[in-house]
């Protein structure tokens, strides 16, 4: 271990909660994770849970039909947690900061990286889906540069759902997002219900469009002038629209409401593929697309927005399951019947 470790690191064993084969999770025991230079060992509190959670359970994540990953696998993308210890070189991650771990980890050397496209790396690893185990466990380890000290005025609820979040920020800084546009958000999932809280402090109408209901009403509580059913909403009407949902018919929809020379922020990965793409549609009506491909650079940025109110947490939350019984968590996520989509795992004693 280097000499310039601080902290304790532990040896020994650990719970993991991890997806041993398709269709089955369970909590594990497995090794701490050995130190090695320039990396920090992170005492985990709260792991999110989403949809490509489920994918993985499923064995319908790309990273499992690709080769990226094999089973048994340890999940967990969205997460906070205390650093512990650190080995080597950590610049100003300590022992006892809080901290939210970024999903991609670039190798900040290839070409991408060294012309300020981290977000676009040609050997990108992320914690939880490819190539660095997952947080859902009583520690991580990550390096360093994969982290962001979280400010006391953010608690563990919001700063677990920093990571969603910044893939809005990223989508609405993008787009140009202002007081000029009207705004459709498609997915009341919690990308869309970030989306909506978001937009509403810089558009001047959102409305929130979906297939849930409750998702649908919970889409007004938090600051949307109208909540639709996909179909209702006029055609061509918005200048801005986030698609959110994931879906092949969420995106035709989003294509669909975007009026001549409006903007769609492509948010959620739609899996399955489209029956026809709408390219003659995107072509005629001069819409712009844009793929948003994670929001690397928007950590801090959305942390002051928690910070500030303009986002909120709790009223995303549907419930919190212990790292010991992660089958339970994702019962919860699969059959939840509320609008309240983020289900976590907690990792505390």
């Amino acid at each position: 271990m280097s000499d310039r470790t601080q902290g304790t690191w532990p040896t020994g064993t650990m719970t993991a909660a991890r997806i041993t084969s398709v269709g089955t999770v369970e909590a594990c025991t497995v090794p701490v994770p050995d130190p090695q230079p320039g990396y920090v060992l992170v005492r985990v509190e709260l792991v999110g849970l989403c949809g490509t959670d489920l994918e993985l359970l499923h064995g319908e994540a790309t990273y499992i039909t690709d080769g990226r990953i094999a089973l048994p696998w340890t999940f967990g993308h969205e997460w906070t947690g205390t650093v512990l210890a650190t080995s080597g070189e950590t610049q100003d991650i300590r022992p006892g900061l809080r901290v939210v771990g970024q999903t991609m980890v670039p190798c900040l050397t290839c070409a991408s990286c060294r012309s300020g496209q981290r977000s676009l790396c040609l050997r990108m690893r992320e914690i939880g889906l490819y190539g660095l185990d997952g947080a859902a466990a009583e520690y991580v380890s990550v390096p360093c540069h994969a982290l962001v000290p979280v400010p006391d005025s953010v608690g563990d609820n919001a700063a677990v759902l920093v990571e969603p979040a910044v893939t809005v920020a990223r989508a609405l800084a993008d787009t140009h997002c202002s007081l000029a546009d009207s705004v459709a958000v498609v997915g009341t999932g919690t990308i869309g219900l970030l989306a909506v809280m978001l937009a509403r402090a810089m558009a001047s109408e959102v409305v929130a469009v979906g297939v849930d209901p409750a998702g649908l009403d919970l889409a007004l509580e938090l600051g949307a002038d109208r909540a639709l059913l996909n179909g209702e909403a006029p055609s061509a009407e918005f200048s801005l629209v986030v698609e959110a949902s994931g879906s092949p018919s969420g995106f035709l929809e989003a294509v669909r409401l975007a009026r001549t020379g409006g903007r769609i922020a492509a948010v959620g990965v739609v899996s399955g593929g489209l029956s026809a793409f709408p390219a003659g549609e995107i072509t005629l009506r001069g819409l712009t697309l844009h793929g948003i491909r994670h929001g690397l650079d928007h950590y801090d940025q959305t942390l002051k927005m928690f910070a500030d109110g303009l986002l909120r947490a709790d009223p995303l939350i549907h419930s919190t399951h212990p790292l010991s019984r992660p089958g339970e968590a994702f019962d919860a996520l699969t059959h939840r019947q509320s609008g309240r989509p983020k289900v976590l795992l907690s990792a505390r004693a």
